[in-house]
């Protein structure tokens, strides 16, 4: 139940922030993002791992961001406060951290799947956001820009994954040596 009610809302968070920032608003992907990541943390048995994957999250993500509006290969719409990441962007990977752990348990053991499906999915929201709605442009020729979202998710996933097994692994080890202590 858990999974499923995690998925959805978190594609609930992402149709928020896609939406919004295509009408040229950022404050539905922020609130939205804000709200599932406070009820995430707040039912997480993991909360210094989720917290963790935020901080991780939202570095790749504002370097992954920021280097294709660098190199202007992206622009997004809404780009409230600062055009290279916009806060609704930012919210988006903040969210999308939280859900490493209950969503994607199955691709902590397996870094190449987790790369080959981040290099995949990544790019295909990005594509959804910009279709669909127009949150986002693609420079011409836009291959190269799916490149580099290809390329970034195909490291982001696999990272976070591989970051969420280590502390899944080490916050077991610890509670089985120090039973008293919460990991």
């Amino acid at each position: 139940m858990n999974f499923w009610l995690t998925f959805f809302a978190y594609e609930a968070v992402w149709f928020a922030a896609v939406i919004g920032a295509g009408q040229g608003l950022a404050w539905p992907g922020i609130a939205a993002a804000g709200l599932f990541v406070a009820w995430r943390l707040g039912v997480s048995a993991h909360r210094s791992l989720d917290l963790e994957l935020i901080a991780v999250a939202l570095a790749f993500g504002i370097l992954l961001d920021g280097l294709g509006v660098w190199f202007g290969l992206l622009r997004y719409a809404a780009p409230w406060p600062w055009p290279a990441v916009p806060a609704w962007l930012t919210a988006l990977w903040i969210a999308f951290a939280v859900t490493i752990v209950p969503l994607f348990g199955y691709l902590h053991q397996r870094p190449w799947l987790a790369a080959a499906l981040g290099a995949v999915g990544g790019p295909l929201s990005y594509l959804g956001a910009i279709h669909g709605w127009h949150a986002a442009h693609l420079s011409p020729p836009a291959w190269r820009a799916l490149a580099v979202l290809a390329l970034g998710w195909g490291i982001a996933l696999p990272l976070l994954c591989t970051w969420a097994a280590h502390g899944l692994r080490t916050r077991a080890q610890t509670a089985l040596r120090h039973p008293d202590c919460v990991p």
